[in-house]
């Protein structure tokens, strides 16, 4: 009788539970790169996986590792401020990714008690750690958030929100004053109604949005600004009357670059391993340099090829075993990568590619670490193929 009940069991199950993991991930996406191994670095399961692949995204999973090799978990961004006696405020920028409202409002009183209440007769903003023929690859010159650019000294990512009724623009963000350079660019590039676009592909009117931010940030803190923003460099000899340490260390920026996946963020990580490395300012040559020698010494030189560390760029080309590996040395720090579902994987999106890795926990194999690319449109088979190797292996 059991048998029988067994035997029909059996019949009535889809063909793809029977199979295993192996077939189960043919059967899905027979063209898809798909490779897993364990915590030993033994291979359990290996699809195309010797195909070098545009990672997209989950190239921020090398960048995230290479920044805790060369700045480490503790590591903290510098913005220094200096007063010279015509009580001009010189900013000098320090490339810090978060220098958001939030962390303003933590770093305006401290700087007011620095100088004083007296009016402030102008603001100087010194981005000289970044060069200013400083270009990453994939980044276009578009209004989108994702295509920010990079800077030593940038607010909000580099970017303005607001919300646009007719000829009116209002902050879009409660904690973000609203200003007269980010009325003038929304009116002119804004879409109507609420959005956020990116100061595109120009420095200096980046730098005049920082100065604006800063000088409105410094008057809610009781000081006053009296003279223009302008900008230039912070004269020889002139000692920082004070020097702001991002409230956030590098790990958990990290785990913001990860969850968030923001370019901008990615990159200014990025290129400060270079200057770590290398001294500044910082250069995408020296960060390429440094990530190089890395990889190198984790026998990883022809597995991981880098333009840049967000994964904009078409560029990026990785192998499955490569990018495995980086995970398995990424292991004390995959807490970083846990998003508020619980899972502890990265995705990657461009036009035409979908990429997924990170880790998985397995009935036989406990927690493997795994990487997925896939040609075409389709994000949701990711996770497909993710679900046949949490329950197959």
């Amino acid at each position: 009788m059991w048998s029988c009940l067994l035997a029909l069991a059996l019949i009535l199950l889809p063909a793809s539970a029977l199979a295993g993991a192996k077939e189960r991930v043919k059967a899905l996406a027979p063209s898809g790169l798909v490779f897993v191994m364990d915590e030993k670095g033994t291979e359990i399961l290996a699809q195309n996986a010797d195909k070098p692949f545009v990672p997209a995204s989950v190239a921020k999973i090398v960048t995230a590792w290479l920044a805790m090799e060369v700045l480490g978990l503790d590591y903290r961004f510098q913005t220094r401020f200096y007063l010279d006696g015509d009580r001009k405020l010189y900013v000098k920028g320090g490339g810090d990714p978060f220098l958001i409202s939030e962390e303003l409002a933590v770093l305006a009183p401290a700087l007011v008690a620095a100088i004083g209440k007296e009016p402030i007769t102008g603001i100087v903003l010194d981005s000289s750690y970044y060069p200013a023929n400083l270009r990453i690859p994939g980044i276009e010159n578009t209004s989108e958030s994702y295509d920010a650019l990079n800077s030593a000294l940038a607010v909000n990512f580099n970017t303005i929100a607001a919300v646009r009724k007719g000829n009116t623009v209002v902050t879009a963000e409660k904690q973000t004053p609203i200003t007269p350079l980010a009325i003038s660019q929304f009116k002119t590039r804004g879409p109507k109604g609420r959005g956020r676009i990116s100061l595109a592909q120009n420095p200096e009117l980046s730098l005049l949005y920082a100065g604006e931010l800063i000088a409105a940030f410094i008057g809610r803190a009781g000081g006053s600004v009296k003279g223009k923003v302008t900008t230039g460099t912070v004269p020889g000899g002139l000692e920082p009357i004070y020097v702001h340490r991002q409230s956030r260390s590098l790990g958990a920026i990290v785990n913001q670059l990860l969850i968030g996946s923001n370019n901008y963020i990615a990159n200014q990580v990025f290129l400060e391993i270079g200057a770590k490395r290398f001294g500044g300012p910082v250069g995408l040559d020296k960060s390429l340099k440094a990530a190089n020698e890395i990889l190198s010494a984790n026998g990883l030189a022809d597995a991981i090829y880098l333009e840049e560390g967000s994964g904009i760029s078409r560029g990026n080309h990785f192998t499955a075993r490569g990018l495995a590996t980086v995970l398995n040395l990424f292991v004390p720090y995959a807490e970083l990568m846990q998003g508020r579902d619980g899972g502890t994987n990265k995705t990657g999106t461009l036009a035409g590619v979908r990429t997924l890795a990170g880790y998985a926990d397995t009935a036989k194999h406990g927690r493997v670490r795994f990487v997925i690319s896939l040609k075409g449109n389709d994000g949701a088979m990711r996770y497909k193929l993710l679900k046949a190797i949490e329950s197959g292996l």
